[in-house]
């Protein structure tokens, strides 16, 4: 009471204020001075948390206070967390497993076995077995191929094995058991999905191939060297060595029959046909394009023939007919000789074919070609449109099909034409595939009908224009 009476006495109403003011800057001065002179004897101060919370319905805002130690403490558990939540390898895709691991990985061919050594990536305690073909589900095609484990170091119960050759590459293992002898399935199970798995590289990658098939890695030789600049490795046969990456891919990613996913990849099944175009070096790009009216250029046409089943008994009527449309006509059975099959096809503008492996070449054709499909008697639409309609779409190749009646079957000198073999092919083979193989697939020839047939022939050639 004294102090405010002698203090309101000796400065007027501003220099009280003003001398306030000094007081309180000199009192900071002097906790700063003190907090400098103790901060190297003091530990780190807590750390202030702002944290938005919701309680009956309100939202509050909690202050919450942590040391720098245990927030620390904090991040490392959210970084091991998060690391321990994504899985080396995806079992999870309905078409294939697939297996990526970068870091210190060690592959051991006698035990089919990939090693993870010791990193601060990897701290979960899984392991997976794997089948690196990508037809999962078909127990036919999966059984024979060769499993390989993938063995973080935290679940090995032997200690890493010693590196014997270094690779400074990725390494991508995958199989060519399976299906592989089928031109179909070479493609859509093996090819287009190593195409996505590696082409990113550059080249720059080793391929490892299990179940190794000596013929069917001299067929698609020219893909595989312009996927990878190296030489195969057949892991299978590299007994103890421990061949040692940076990185390594096990199994193939698979999207559909014949497709890439956009959406999946970087890629597109129209990216893929530029590369095989580039790897045969294939010199037509897109199709003929009529113009009305014109006769001097004729399109070529591909029949492609079989001799063993599905074949067509009147090819030479059906040329006849062909020509005479103005087309040129070339037959041939496509046979695996990769060097003279790829140039065939691509210089072709329409390709007709009963359904089979032997349309898989559709991807050599030009942009904008025309693929008609023969279906024979056996209820194929759903094999047809899967296997090669939506492919050829996709692909932008212009897309036929016409179903054979039952006189254009050579099943009509086995069963008359009420027999249930016409009637309901699925009552008939009660989805026993192999009996609809041997029936339909492997006993069934086709005689066109040509004037029936004729207008599906001028139908393509509208197409063209």
């Amino acid at each position: 009471m004294m102090y405010d009476t002698i203090l309101s006495r000796s400065f007027s109403r501003s220099d009280q204020k003003k001398l306030g003011y000094g007081a309180i800057f000199f009192c900071l001065l002097i906790l700063a001075s003190i907090f400098t002179a103790l901060k190297s004897h003091l530990g780190a101060l807590p750390a202030l948390t702002l944290r938005l919370t919701t309680v009956d319905d309100h939202k509050m805002l909690l202050i919450e206070e942590k040391s720098a130690s245990q927030e620390q403490e904090v991040i490392t558990v959210q970084k091991n967390f998060t690391r321990e939540m994504e899985p080396l390898c995806n079992v999870m895709d309905p078409r294939s497993d697939y297996c990526s691991i970068t870091g210190d990985v060690r592959v051991q061919g006698s035990s089919s076995t990939v090693f993870v050594a010791p990193s601060e990536m990897l701290t979960g305690n899984d392991s997976w077995t794997i089948r690196p073909y990508a037809r999962k589900g078909d127990e036919t095609a999966m059984g024979p191929i060769r499993k390989w484990s993938i063995l973080p170091s935290a679940v090995a119960r032997q200690p890493i094995p010693i590196c014997t050759e270094h690779h400074s590459v990725p390494g991508v293992i995958f199989s060519t058991g399976g299906y592989a002898g089928n031109n179909f399935h070479a493609f859509t199970d093996i090819i287009i999905p190593l195409f996505t798995t590696t082409r990113h590289f550059g080249g720059e990658v080793k391929l490892l191939v299990t179940n190794k098939n000596p013929r069917w890695l001299q067929k698609f030789r020219a893909i595989l060297e312009n996927l990878s600049k190296y030489e195969i490795i057949d892991i299978d046969s590299a007994g103890e060595n421990i061949h040692c990456f940076p990185r390594v891919i096990v199994g193939l990613k698979h999207h559909k029959e014949m497709i890439i996913d956009p959406s999946r990849s970087p890629y597109s099944i129209s990216d893929f046909r530029a590369f095989l175009r580039s790897a045969y070096s294939l010199k037509k790009e897109n199709a003929i394009k009529l113009q009305d009216g014109e006769l001097e250029r004729r399109p070529r046409l591909l029949i492609v023939s079989r001799k063993r089943s599905r074949s067509f008994t009147n090819l030479a009527e059906i040329t006849t007919m062909a020509e005479t449309l103005g087309y040129e006509v070339v037959a041939s059975e496509l046979d695996s000789n990769m060097s003279r099959t790829p140039v065939i096809v691509n210089s072709c503008d329409v390709m007709m074919g009963v359904h089979g492996a032997g349309l898989t070449n559709l991807v050599f054709l030009p942009e904008n070609a025309v693929l008609i499909q023969i279906l024979p008697i056996g209820k194929f639409e759903w094999h047809a449109k899967v296997c090669f309609g939506d492919p050829a779409r996709h692909m932008n190749i212009k897309y036929m099909e016409y179903n054979i009646k039952e006189k254009e079957s050579s099943l009509i000198q086995e069963f008359p034409l009420d027999h249930v073999v016409f009637k309901d092919p699925v009552a008939y083979h009660k989805h026993n595939w192999n009996l609809f193989k041997s029936r339909y697939l492997e006993k069934q020839n086709v005689e066109l009908d040509v004037n029936r047939f004729r207008q599906t022939l001028v139908k393509a050639m509208e197409l063209l224009h």
